[in-house]
């Protein structure tokens, strides 16, 4: 998929959105990104969902309402009016939703904004562990992990650091940013495999992590699941990596070492969707931006991300790739920011889809604070 084209959807009034090397979707709350970013993992992998949800039991019956309840949760089907429209080419939501199940595997790899119930309690958790109106992405990445670390990683000492999914540069800016001096293991002592930090012989369950850990973990096993192993650098049949919010509860810092492993899906050959609240996201794309049309070299960009000269590849590489960014407003068309230029005329360009004009107001207020105080 390279394009997709919305008219009233839920929040989404309009939309025609082309897709990049890295896409990203910014705006607030309650705008349409997931919404949009879901129709993308719905159009790429139709066949295997309505494959994915007949395995567990789950029926509509032909009727598209219900279909669209179980895909996007509980009472979400109303978000279909007859004014809706929504294409890829020439695929339409109507011919999806009528469309028959297929075998084919996923080529759309989704980790959502509520990933971090995935790991509630510390467990990991099968599809079946949700309720029928529950958001499909969510019980299906659940289902990934809890499959990638009851069979794939079952037998590894430790879950972070292992050595087979990230190189040694990663783990040491995540052991420096995320986790500190704490290992990530399965603890089988209470009769069930949780995943708990250990250190120094203590482990702490999932209920004393930091918000930003609890955050990172299941995101950081969408990445393992992302990276075979070693000698693989990709799942041979995935093209596309949907990442909701990768920045929630972390440190700066932190999302400077996530989005540089964003880079690094992107080097090893995923296209990747990000939707984002954070000003520190935008900062690192405007600065990709920037150096591409200025002719930086990859010291540039790993300085940007103080960033080892091992990874030198992937800051190369991403000097070269396509950036898309998209604003969402409620009530407005989606609007097309990706030259993110402070001086546009354009407000959602200038603001960076709102999320610079708040810092610029807070420097306004002061500004008129300080000068009223000076005699």
């Amino acid at each position: 998929m390279k394009r997709i084209r919305v008219t009233s959807f839920g929040p989404l009034t309009e939309a025609d959105v082309e897709l990049g090397d890295l896409t990203v979707f910014v705006g607030p709350q309650a705008t349409g990104k997931s919404v949009l970013l879901q129709l993308i993992k719905l159009f790429a992998d139709a066949g295997s969902i309505k494959g994915e949800m007949e395995k567990f039991g789950l029926q509509w019956k032909g009727r598209s309402d219900a279909f669209l309840e179980l895909f996007f949760g509980e009472g979400m089907a109303a978000m279909a009016t007859p004014a809706t429209q929504v294409a890829a080419g020439t695929l339409t939501l109507d011919k999806v939703l009528k469309g028959r199940k297929s075998s084919a595997e996923e080529s759309v790899f989704y980790i959502p904004a509520q990933r971090v119930i995935a790991l509630r309690d510390g467990l990991t958790h099968p599809f079946s562990d949700f309720r029928a109106g529950d958001p499909f992405v969510v019980r299906w990445f659940s289902d990934q992990i809890h499959q990638l670390v009851q069979t794939e990683l079952v037998n590894e000492p430790s879950l972070f650091p292992v050595k087979q999914r990230l190189p040694k540069e990663y783990r040491d800016l995540l052991a420096q940013d995320v986790f500190g001096n704490l290992e990530l293991r399965l603890d089988s002592a209470s009769f069930q495999k949780r995943l708990v930090l250990q250190i120094n012989g203590t482990s702490l369950p999932h209920l004393v992590w930091s918000a930003g850990q609890r955050e990172f973990v299941p995101l950081l096993l969408g990445l393992y699941w992302l990276r075979p192993s070693s000698r693989a650098s990709r799942r041979a049949k995935l093209g596309t990596v949907i990442i909701e919010e990768p920045e929630m509860g972390l440190h700066p810092a932190a999302i400077n070492t996530t989005m540089l492993l964003v880079l690094d899906l992107m080097k090893r050959g995923y296209r990747v969707c990000i939707s984002t609240h954070s000003p520190h996201v935008l900062d690192v794309v405007w600065g990709l931006q920037v150096m591409q049309k200025h002719q930086a070299s990859d010291r540039d960009v790993l300085a940007m991300f103080g960033a080892p000269a091992t990874v030198a590849p992937v800051a190369a590489d991403a000097l070269n790739r396509k950036i898309r960014v998209y604003a969402f407003r409620r009530g407005r068309p989606v609007v097309d920011i990706s030259g993110l230029d402070p001086s546009s005329a354009n407000e959602d360009e200038a603001g960076w889809g709102g999320l610079t004009e708040f810092t610029g107001r807070v420097g306004d207020a002061i500004a008129r604070v300080v000068s009223r105080a000076i005699p």
